[in-house]
């Protein structure tokens, strides 16, 4: 990893594109001599990127970049950087905002961002609360609607939403008519560790004047008098809440080690206006083929699922459930770590073990069943009876687990074994 650079980074991300540029101009209206860095995407049929730098006063550059392996993503990466580092060597620009195109995710550049060794201080998803549902129901893959960042992208608009949303520890939240309150709590159950920052009139200096001017360069210098006293400097201009976010600060690792199924900060029970949460907690591994037949009704069972789960015939094997709008996806995770010998644990990071120590159990140690559910009009009892009967009966269980590895190997052709 290079060595950092003082030119702070805020990456402003969201499929959402009219909360995005909201956010934008936002920024560049609260930190006078910010700069907006914009790869548009949309050009990748053409084999290049389009790049446009500008800052309040409109366009200051812009230029293409070429297709990196037939990917619009990756030359998007390769620019990005590159574009950084003339910004910082220019040293005029208090506040560089990367604006991502639509469907690109801010876990990948964030990354690329800090290897470049820059430090990135915010990363803001922009929300219309209104849109959130119609999004996560959105089962389209990206190519329909000509929002793929590559000739292999088979994302679609849900899961690429339900991740750009999940990541930022800020969401920048339109003021939208046509939104009401089971819009604005489905947000805010889908993230509740967010901190949700309203767009438009309200986006204003805090009453208690918290947060202050960013000031490259540390403090203010003294305000000397004639006779050559030095008084205290004069108040700073306070900035708006959206700045004060976007400068706040972000960890990268962190951030990443929150998305890992093993140890993510999932959401926790709620029930209001008519939005509910359930938290799904067992200790009874899954009987694959019974699992396996319910997959269909679980999936549609909620706007947006996700979690960890532990299966009878593959007991060393931590799964991520991840399903929207319509869609699931299962995928080994690695290794539960009670499965792991205590010398390899050395080698797993310290927010993986301390989550595992967490949720340790005497005869399982970390495997378990942790699933959570969101959705409007949630049929909460009738999906923890499905739930139910998807686990091993007491017959299955009191069998052990030499029996167990015995069962129905249902899951092997979804994970392609």
């Amino acid at each position: 990893m290079a060595a950092p650079t003082g030119l702070p980074v805020v990456i402003v991300g969201g499929l959402h594109a009219d909360a995005r540029r909201a956010v934008v101009a936002q920024l560049l209206a609260d930190v006078p001599g910010s700069v907006v860095l914009h790869h548009d995407l949309a050009t990748a049929a053409a084999g290049t990127v389009v790049r446009t730098v500008r800052d309040a006063t409109g366009v200051l550059d812009a230029g293409e970049a070429p297709l990196v392996n037939d990917c619009a993503c990756c030359a998007l990466r390769e620019d990005l950087v590159p574009e950084l580092e003339r910004l910082a060597e220019a040293g005029r620009t208090p506040l560089a905002v990367v604006e991502l195109w639509d469907s690109v995710e801010p876990k990948a550049m964030a990354e690329v961002v800090t290897a470049g060794g820059f430090t990135v201080t915010g990363v803001v998803t922009a929300v219309d609360p209104a849109l959130v549902l119609p999004y996560l129901g959105n089962g389209d893959d990206l190519a329909d609607g000509g929002l793929a960042a590559a000739a292999t992208d088979q994302r679609t608009v849900a899961d690429t939403f339900a991740r750009q949303l999940e990541y930022a520890p800020v969401l920048a939240v339109a003021e939208s008519p046509e939104a009401d309150d089971e819009d604005r709590e489905l947000l805010a159950q889908l993230h509740p560790t967010a901190r949700r920052i309203p767009l438009g009139p309200t986006t204003r200096p805090n009453p208690d004047g918290s947060g202050e001017a960013l000031r490259p360069g540390g403090a203010p210098e003294p305000n000397p008098t004639d006779d050559g006293l030095t008084v205290s400097p004069p108040r700073r201009r306070r900035l708006p809440p959206l700045a004060q976010a976007a400068l706040a600060g972000f960890d990268v690792e962190a951030a990443a080690a929150a998305q890992h199924p093993a140890c993510a900060l999932l959401p926790v029970e709620a029930d209001a206006h008519g939005v509910s949460t359930l938290v799904w907690r067992r200790r009874r591994p899954f009987h694959p083929e019974r699992l396996y037949a319910a997959l269909e009704d679980l999936t549609c069972a909620a706007a947006r699922s996700r979690g960890r789960f532990w299966l009878a015939d593959k007991p060393d094997t931590l799964f991520h459930w991840d399903a929207a709008g319509g869609a699931l996806c299962v995928e080994s995770a690695g290794p539960w770590l009670a499965s792991l010998p205590d010398a390899a644990w050395e080698m797993i990071p310290p927010v993986r073990r301390a989550a595992a120590a967490l949720d340790w159990h005497g005869e399982h140690g970390d495997r378990c069943q942790h699933l959570v559910f969101t959705s409007p009009g949630l049929d909460r009892d009738g999906l923890e009876r499905l739930l139910e009967s998807c686990l091993l009966t007491d017959a299955e269980y009191a069998a052990g687990p030499d029996a167990w590895q015995r069962l129905p190997h249902a899951f092997d052709t979804l994970l392609e074994v």
